[in-house]
């Protein structure tokens, strides 16, 4: 029914296969189609598929929202195309989790990413408008995400961010797949600085221990600076 559909194989994972769920599924064209994720398409290591909420509706305008009941101001998603979608996805597959991208759930972070990269099947939930019948939270999905303490129009870009660093975990996605493990708040520490060719610019060095080829003493700087980064910018994450 007019789904996009970027498709490979996940050996390690089951095939696992992302659907997202949208009202305006164009928004999610760009991120989903270059840089890290295009080319874990590319390599065939997972399936993203991006349903638009318009094909699963009943009336002839294709509209999947209306207004809301008590006099609440704004437009709400319906729950009938929404129920529809997930209702047939899952006569055809189990899922791990169905996922609402919504500004009360609990917050997205590296330790979720990790745990949604080792799953198979996700449903994600793009709201948009005023939100979606309250009906479909209570009844359909199993999970809600935010991805910060603000409101967008939609929930296509935190969709795109989730999927983003979901896919880019999975073994193969990178090619260096320590990368990834040493990214920031892994271990709840900020990356260390990094730097590159010249070694010297305008007077500016480069720290002497990185281009001293010992890496022993390499790795306890770069974890010095890692601790020290997170204490001076984020020393919340010291305290989880």
């Amino acid at each position: 029914m007019g789904s996009t559909i970027w498709q490979f194989t996940l050996n390690t994972h089951d095939n696992m296969r992302i659907d997202i769920l949208s009202a305006v599924p164009e928004l999610l064209d760009s991120p989903l189609n270059f840089s890290i994720v295009r080319r874990a398409r590319d390599k065939g290591l997972v399936e993203i598929v991006v349903h638009n909420l318009r094909d699963y509706a009943t009336n002839k305008h294709r509209r999947v929202d209306d207004y809301a009941f008590g006099f609440s101001a704004g437009m709400v998603l319906q729950i009938e195309p929404i129920d529809r979608i997930i209702t047939q996805l899952k006569s055809e597959r189990s899922y791990d989790e169905i996922i609402y991208t919504s500004p009360d759930g609990e917050k997205f972070d590296q330790k979720m990413a990790n745990r949604m990269s080792m799953m198979g099947n996700l449903i994600i939930l793009c709201g948009h408008y005023k939100g979606i019948d309250h009906r479909i939270r209570e009844h359909l999905i199993t999970k809600e995400i935010t991805v910060g303490d603000y409101v967008l129009t939609g929930g296509e870009i935190p969709a795109a961010m989730m999927t983003d660093a979901i896919v880019r975990l999975i073994p193969g996605a990178i090619g260096d797949e320590q990368s990834a493990l040493s990214d920031s708040f892994q271990d709840n520490l900020l990356a260390p600085p990094v730097y590159t060719r010249p070694a010297e610019y305008k007077g500016w060095k480069v720290p002497d221990i990185l281009l001293s080829g010992h890496q022993a003493k390499v790795d306890a700087w770069n974890h010095q600076q890692a601790v020290e980064r997170t204490k001076l910018l984020r020393p919340d994450l010291l305290q989880e």
